[in-house]
């Protein structure tokens, strides 16, 4: 019994299959390689957003999306299955999952399961059965022409196709509206019939039933706006999580090139997200949705009161004349307000990264300065917004008051011509006020509405920008790289920049080379780093590893097969452990603590009662310039990539530690391709060949004892012009 089919299924708990794929991960590279679009493991890894580290259903349907797949998560019975519907992960207990593809003959399946192996398998379906939690991930893959459109952005706006897939809660809320509002009217008819009907005739009887019935209106007015409230409420949630993870991935996932302004503009960009939402999730929504009940209003007015349904009429159109007016206005201000929120972020967050150096260099005067003039143009510019507002404010109650006056002016002759009742004058003014209510919010709703449109476009920017991975787009799956490099005919220049970074840039670096890449200050050498990790592509030419174009190379796979330090450190808050492990997929504790070993963290770890658990602070604060380089060491040697590209890796530790570190990196890379970016004489231990970059083009390249050689021809160079 423990060797079949049934048994195996209920194998591990964990549910860890081959190469620490979770069965979920395991499934869904699997289905999605039987649909034709290939899936690699380090796309399954982008698309994770559990603090574990695990995939989750809905991570489960972003990566299935991003791949050119449909994938809808429901709940459906085993016996419903055709082949119409697979193939469909189906969720096991604990935490389980197989992969159904066909129904065969004397109640069989055909699934992949992953405790089995690669391959397919038959199983009972009331194996299935007695394991299936009825929830079940159902694939699809698109047609071709989809995947054009897919591509080309034309499809799954980030924004509008979030709404539409609430469309049946804003229904909801919109169905609501109009109950609430044809409710509203019984007060308004009650007092009319009261008036007009029971006072005269002392129908007291009457007057308890009517009571009675503008009760039960009012209780169910009150239910049906706590339900209207609920609805934009859930609604916003569900919104703001799908939007929320959109904008965040795409920030994420953002081309470096793509990246415009500095740090706290991309920040104050990102919180628009907030404005934008509170839009749809506000009362703002609601006084919306009621403008069109304004016709209904002035409908009912000219049923019980004839000609007084002028007195709202002509009031409308005033106010929304206002209101038109200052739209232009509003747009404006709305526009450099944001600008200047911008700016004032970016001020602020520079400030606060750099506060150390800006004691240490005295340069507080200077950064109040630019503070003061951020906030001094914001105010400005606010308080020319709320003057405006504050204009249609008092502009449209002005309105509405005037319109009260004037139906009870007016009501009063048509009393006495006897065209109108009393009921229906008193009718008719609370009528006339629910009519302008919606009006009475009109400047505060189009202040909004511009906050929210400025906030929408400048995030349409961003989530317009080129990403790293596009929708649809099937990646080269490499999990595991040789470590052979080479440049052909690379040109380079930053954005913004008309110089070139890098000038026809060739060379090739073989698997289990060992190089230093040397070059004066602005020489381009860092930049050779950032194009070996695709964080940039070339103007001109190529870069390939084991001879596959790296724009070719899911970007997950290619990073995670070059471990990288990078000249500027950067440690998150967290952990020593977590910011060693940042990176990694599922990293196994001995990794973590041989690439602490090797890089010299374990020296002052093991000195701290916290060990690996020491909390470390935003970037580090409190940690040497050594240890924080120790860290970031670490962290590109977990997992053992194949490739090592280092950017001036010791330059901060002391010569005994930094000596230390280099021969024990000279032990673990004997068999790994290694790149050095440095100026340091210490690190060309590591290499046996050096590239020389000066003014972006390659100016020598060959064994490292060429160095000697130049250094002596520049010393009979200066001789001679001694002489």
């Amino acid at each position: 019994m423990s060797d079949s089919p049934v048994a195996r299924l209920g194998g591990s708990v964990q549910g860890e299959a081959a190469n620490d794929l979770t069965p979920l991960e395991a499934c869904l590279l699997h289905a999605a390689e039987t649909l034709e679009r290939p899936m690699t493991v380090a796309a399954l890894h982008a698309a994770q957003s559990g603090a574990q580290g695990s995939l989750t259903v809905r991570d489960a349907i972003v990566a299935a999306e991003r791949a050119g797949l449909q994938a809808g998560f429901g709940k459906r019975r085993l016996r419903d299955f055709d082949d119409t519907l697979t193939p469909a992960i189906l969720i096991l207990e604990n935490n389980r999952a197989v992969v159904l593809y066909h129904r065969l003959p004397g109640e069989r399946l055909a699934v992949f399961d992953p405790a089995l192996g690669e391959g397919m398998g038959e199983v009972d379906a009331a194996t299935i059965e007695a394991a299936y939690t009825g929830y079940a991930l159902l694939l699809r893959a698109e047609h071709r022409a989809d995947l054009a459109a897919l591509a080309s952005g034309r499809r799954g706006h980030w924004f509008w196709s979030t709404l539409a897939q609430n469309r049946w809660a804003y229904t909801q809320v919109v169905l609501a509206a109009m109950l609430a509002n044809f409710l509203g009217l019984s007060t308004s008819l009650f007092i009319m019939v009261v008036y007009d009907r029971v006072l005269p005739n002392e129908a007291m009887e009457s007057l308890i039933a009517l009571t009675a019935g503008v009760g039960v209106a009012l209780l169910f007015d009150f239910l049906i706006k706590t339900l209207r409230a609920g609805f934009i409420d859930r609604a916003g949630q569900r919104a703001d999580m799908a939007m929320g993870r959109r904008i965040f991935d795409q920030l994420l996932d953002m081309q470096m090139r793509a990246r415009k302004g500095s740090t706290g503009a991309l920040a104050s960009t990102l919180r628009e997200f907030e404005t934008l939402r509170e839009f749809f999730t506000s009362a703002t929504l609601v006084a919306v949705v009621d403008l069109p009940f304004i016709i209904l209003f002035i409908g009912v007015i000219s049923l019980i009161g004839g000609p007084l349904a002028l007195v709202p009429a002509i009031a409308v159109p005033v106010v929304l004349a206002v209101g038109i007016a200052v739209q232009p206005i509003l747009s404006r201000l709305a526009e450099k307000n944001f600008a200047d929120g911008q700016s004032k972020q970016g001020v602020l967050v520079e400030t606060v990264a750099g506060l150390e150096t800006i004691k240490a260099a005295g340069a507080q005067r200077r950064m109040r300065a630019r503070w003061e003039d951020a906030i001094a143009r914001q105010s400005d510019h606010g308080l020319r917004s709320r003057a405006v507002t504050q204009f249609a404010i008092n502009a449209t109650a002005f309105t509405q008051q005037a319109a009260q006056v004037m139906i009870v002016f007016y009501g009063v002759f048509l009393i006495t011509d006897g065209k109108a009742s009393m009921g229906a004058l008193i009718a008719s003014v609370i009528l006339t006020g629910r009519t302008l209510a919606p009006l009475a919010q009109l400047a505060q709703t189009l202040t909004r509405f511009n906050q929210a449109r400025t906030s929408y476009r400048s995030l349409d920017r961003l989530m317009k920008a080129d990403s790293e991975r596009p929708e649809g787009r099937n990646w080269i799956s490499r999990p595991r790289l040789e470590g052979e490099i080479t440049f052909d005919d690379v040109s380079f220049a930053y954005p913004d920049q008309t110089v070139d970074a890098l000038r026809n840039i060739s060379f090739t670096i073989k698997p289990g080379e060992k190089v230093a890449i040397l070059g004066r200050i602005g020489s381009g050498k860092s930049t050779v780093a950032r194009l070996m990790l695709g964080l940039y592509e070339p103007r001109q030419g190529s870069v390939r590893v084991d001879g596959i174009d790296i724009r070719q190379i899911d970007p997950g796979d290619l990073r995670r097969n070059v471990g990288s330090v990078l000249q500027d450190v950067w440690l998150f808050s967290g952990t020593v452990r977590e910011n060693i492990a940042i990176g990694a997929m599922r990293p196994r504790d001995h990794e973590i603590l041989d690439a602490a070993r090797i890089a010299g963290v374990e020296d002052f770890v093991k000195r701290n009662p916290a060990g690996y658990d020491l909390m470390l602070a935003e970037r580090g604060e409190g940690l040497s310039g050594g240890q924080k380089q120790a860290i970031s060491l670490a962290r590109a040697l977990v997992g053992r990539p194949p490739i090592l590209l280092m950017d001036e890796p010791t330059s901060a530790m002391d010569v005994q530690n930094e000596g230390e570190v280099i021969a024990r990196l000279k032990t673990e890379c004997a068999d790994r391709t290694v790149v050095i970016v440095t100026h340091r004489t210490s690190l060309l231990e590591l290499v046996d060949r050096v590239i020389v970059i000066d003014q972006g083009r390659v100016a020598a390249d060959g064994p490292k004892s060429i160095l000697n050689r130049r250094s002596a021809g520049a010393a009979r160079a200066g001789g001679q012009d001694g002489a």
